[in-house]
């Protein structure tokens, strides 16, 4: 059985958006803001970010769809 652990993590998210600065609540500390702040400036962070007063935001969609492709499974130690 596979669980799409990404796809858990959206249904439990309260809102359609993230603010940057709630995307270690978001990934259980996973990822920090600054990882994206860092990945935003070099123009390879999640897509379709924007503001909402002076908080940086994305699409929860977005941000699944970054992770995804920047994440990579472990494989356990023997």
């Amino acid at each position: 059985m596979h669980i799409d652990v990404f796809k858990d993590m959206a249904s439990h998210w309260p809102s359609p958006i993230i603010a940057r600065a709630e995307v270690d609540k978001f990934t259980g500390g996973g990822i920090k803001p600054k990882t994206l702040a860092n990945a935003d400036s070099k123009k390879i962070g999640p897509k379709g970010r924007f503001l909402v007063g002076r908080r940086v935001c994305y699409p929860v969609s977005s941000l699944i769809e970054w992770l995804r492709q920047n994440g990579r499974s472990v494989k356990n130690a023997k």
